[in-house]
C-alpha cells in the first residue's frame, strides 16, 4: 500500500510537444554481439548474474521480492488484469549484483533493445523507499528506443529498516546505487552495441527526482539531461514535517477533519479562487494567489458535515501554512499544502502519520523501530532530523554550475496539489539554484514546470499528462529551453482538455477567446 502511494509512474504520454527531426528521427544502432555474451563481462564490484534475451510482448515481471508486482492493474469493468509489459519489443536483459561496499547489495537491471536502439541512454528513478526494480519505467523506456536501466538502491521493500544498523545501505539508497548503475550501466550498452550513448538521460519523480537532482549535484557527469519530479530532495525534514503536520491535526479532540468533509472544503476554495486567472475551470492556476479563510467554513452550532469545528478549522489552517512550533510559534519549515489539494488531505492530514515518514523517523532518526509517532516533538525532531543521515539523504545543494558548465539540463516539473512532497520542495530550491549560479547561467540549464491541479507525480483535476521526455529531447536539440509544454487531461483514456505549462514563475493566461478547453487560446505570462 505505501510503496504504491508513493510509487511514481514514469511512462512518458506522448503528446503535444514538438520535436525537432534530428531528435525524433535519430540513428538506428544494431547491437554488434550477442546478449548472452554479456555475461562474460568483467566490471569493478559487478557481478553479472544473467544476460539474457527476451522476446516481444513476453516479459512478466517478478511477483514478490525485488521487482513487485507481475500483473498490471485490473481492466476497466472488473476485466482481466491490464499487462502493462504486452507491448515492449524484443530486448535483451542483463541483471546484475554491485557491490561498492562490503554491505553493499544493490540490484541492477539492464535493458538494451534488440533492433531500432536510438543511440541513447535513460536511467529510471524509483519511489518512497525504492526496494524494487521500476519494471514499467523501463518498459516505457526501452519502448521508446532507449538502453535503460534501474535499481532497487540495495535493499527490498518499501520501508526504511533496511537502514538500522547499515549505514552503507543508507548511503547506497540515499545516492551511490544510482551513480553505480550508471557507472555499470554504460559499459554494458557500449559493449552490446559496440557504441556509447551518445546522450545520456535520467527520468524520475518523487524519491526519483531526489535521485535526479542528486546526480546533478554529486555527479555532475553523469548524465547530459535530466528530467526531475517533485523531488523529495529534503528527506528526513521532509519526513519530521509529514509527522509533525499529524500532531498539529490530531492536538484537538475535534481536529481531524473526515475525509467526508473534504469535498465540501474544496468546493468552497474553488468558489473562492478557482475564476482568479479569468477561467473556472475545476482548477486553480496559481495557487499562491488564493488566501481562503478556512474561518468562514466554521460551524454556526453543532457540528455537521457542510461545516467544521474549531478544531477543524485550525488543522485546516495548519496544513496550508507554514510550520510552526506550537510552543514558540517560530516558523519551523515554511513548506505546506496549497489551496485546490482538499480532496487529498487524508494523506498528510489525517489521525494518523503517513507510514512512509513513520519507518524513516524510526529507523533513521531514532534508531528504533517500535519508536512511537506520538512521543515527536516538532521543534527538536525537525532540528534533529537534519542530521539524522549524515546528508545521505540531502540532496539542496543548490551549486549545478559543475552541471550546467558540461552543457548539462535540468527538467522539474512539481504539482502544485501534490499532497505528499510539498510543492515547495520544487520552487524553493529552483530559487536557491538561480541565486546561487546567477539567473543566465541558470537560464541554460535550469527549468521549472508547475502543473496546476496535479497531485503527486500524476492525477488531479489538472493536465497532468505531458510529454517531459520529449521536452527534454527538444531542448538537448535546440539548446533553448522550453518555453511552454502543452499537457493534457484525460478522461475515460480520451483527451478532454489540454493547456500550457509555464516555466516558473509564469502561468498561463487565457487570451479572451475560444474554447478554455484548447492550450492554443493560452499564452504564458508573469502572473
Amino acid at each position: 500500500m505505501l510503496r504504491a502511494a508513493f510509487f511514481a509512474v514514469t511512462i512518458a504520454t506522448l503528446v503535444a510537444v514538438q520535436i525537432p527531426a534530428a531528435a525524433a528521427l535519430p540513428a538506428v544502432l544494431a547491437p554488434s554481439t550477442s546478449c548472452e555474451s554479456l555475461s562474460s563481462l568483467a566490471l569493478p564490484h559487478a557481478t553479472i548474474n544473467s544476460a539474457e534475451p527476451v522476446a516481444a510482448g513476453a516479459f512478466v515481471a517478478p511477483n514478490a521480492g525485488r521487482g513487485g508486482a507481475g500483473t498490471g492493474r485490473a481492466g476497466r469493468g472488473g476485466g482481466p488484469p491490464v499487462n502493462p509489459y504486452a507491448n515492449v519489443p524484443a530486448f535483451c536483459r542483463v541483471m546484475a549484483t554491485l557491490t561498492p561496499s562490503p554491505d553493499s547489495d544493490i540490484k541492477v537491471e539492464v535493458w538494451l533493445p534488440a533492433s531500432g536502439w536510438s543511440g541513447k541512454y535513460q536511467a529510471v528513478g524509483g519511489g518512497g523507499w525504492a526496494g524494487t526494480i521500476s519494471y514499467t519505467a523501463m518498459a516505457a523506456a526501452v519502448t521508446a528506443g532507449y538502453a535503460t536501466a534501474s535499481t532497487d538502491t540495495g535493499h527490498t521493500g518499501g520501508t526504511a529498516d533496511f537502514a538500522l544498523g547499515h549505514p552503507e545501505k543508507l548511503v547506497d539508497f540515499g545516492y551511490r546505487a544510482i551513480h553505480e548503475t550508471t557507472v555499470f550501466a554504460k559499459p554494458v550498452v557500449d559493449a552490446f552495441y559496440g557504441s556509447a550513448p551518445k546522450t545520456s538521460f535520467f527520468n524520475g519523480c518523487s524519491t526519483g527526482g531526489r535521485q535526479a537532482i542528486t546526480e546533478a549535484q554529486r555527479y555532475p557527469n553523469d548524465f547530459d539531461a535530466i528530467v526531475a519530479g517533485a523531488s523529495a530532495w529534503d528527506g528526513m525534514r521532509m519526513h519530521a514535517v509529514r509527522v509533525g503536520f499529524t500532531k498539529l491535526v490530531t492536538r484537538n479532540a475535534d481536529g481531524v477533519i473526515p475525509p467526508g468533509k473534504f469535498p465540501m472544503i474544496h468546493s468552497a476554495v474553488l468558489d473562492a479562487c478557482d475564476a482568479l486567472d479569468g477561467v473556472r475551470d475545476g482548477v486553480i492556476e496559481n495557487p499562491p494567489q488564493c488566501h481562503f479563510d478556512y474561518a468562514k467554513l466554521a460551524c454556526k452550532g453543532a457540528d455537521g458535515p457542510d461545516c467544521l469545528t474549531q478544531g477543524q478549522v485550525e488543522s485546516a489552517k495548519a496544513l496550508t501554512s507554514p510550520m510552526k512550533d506550537t510552543r514558540t510559534g517560530t516558523v519551523i519549515d515554511e513548506r505546506h499544502l496549497w489551496p485546490g489539494s482538499e480532496l487529498g488531505w487524508a494523506t498528510l492530514g489525517g489521525a494518523s502519520p503517513l507510514g512512509l515518514s513513520v519507518s524513516g523517523l524510526a529507523n533513521i532518526l531514532y534508531k528504533d523501530p517500535n519508536w512511537d509517532w506520538r512521543t515527536f516533538e516538532i521543534a527538536r525532531g525537525y532540528e534533529e532530523a537534519a542530521k539524522a543521515d549524515g546528508g545521505a539523504l540531502f540532496s539542496g545543494d543548490p551549486n549545478l554550475k559543475p552541471f550546467f558548465d558540461h552543457g548539462g539540463k535540468l527538467l522539474m516539473y512539481h504539482g502544485w496539489t501534490d499532497q505528499q512532497v510539498t510543492p515547495q520542495m520544487s520552487t524553493i530550491y529552483y530559487d536557491k539554484v538561480l541565486k546561487t549560479v546567477g539567473k543566465d547561467a541558470a537560464a541554460k540549464g535550469i527549468a521549472l514546470f508547475m502543473v496546476p491541479g496535479m497531485n503527486h507525480c500524476q492525477g488531479g483535476a489538472g493536465t497532468d499528462t505531458f510529454d517531459k521526455m520529449g521536452a527534454i529531447e527538444q531542448w538537448v536539440a535546440s539548446g533553448s529551453a522550453p518555453k511552454q509544454i502543452v499537457a493534457s487531461h484525460l478522461t475515460a483514456g480520451k483527451v478532454d482538455r489540454t493547456r500550457p505549462l509555464c516555466p516558473f514563475p509564469q502561468v498561463a493566461k487565457y487570451k479572451g477567446a475560444g474554447s478554455t478547453d484548447e492550450a492554443a487560446n493560452f499564452a504564458c505570462a508573469m502572473p
